[in-house]
């Protein structure tokens, strides 16, 4: 790690261990899989950010499926009407 740290560049802002932290342990609270768990229960945190990756992935998956669903439903109903305004607000 610490050659990593040695290859940033000298303007770049500089996060401390603490800081690395307290964001690991906010992702652990927010992340479905781990935040339901007993706090006994210790993940490390590169299991934290794997499945942090995995938790974006499947939202961005989610998100590209309801878009896909509110495309097709926006073909089946009239252009004018309300609901077509409805989701094309949704799809912006």
């Amino acid at each position: 790690m610490s050659n990593r740290r040695s290859r940033q560049s000298s303007s770049a802002p500089r996060i401390s261990d603490d800081q690395i932290i307290d964001l690991v342990t906010k992702l652990r609270q927010i992340l479905p899989e781990i935040g339901h768990r007993r706090r006994s229960d210790k993940v490390s945190a590169s299991k934290v950010l794997q499945e942090t990756c995995n938790y974006i992935r499947n939202l961005n998956r989610e998100v590209d499926n309801l878009s896909e669903r509110l495309a097709q439903l926006l073909e089946s109903v009239d252009e004018n009407s309300p609901e077509a305004a409805v989701i094309r607000s949704l799809l912006m």
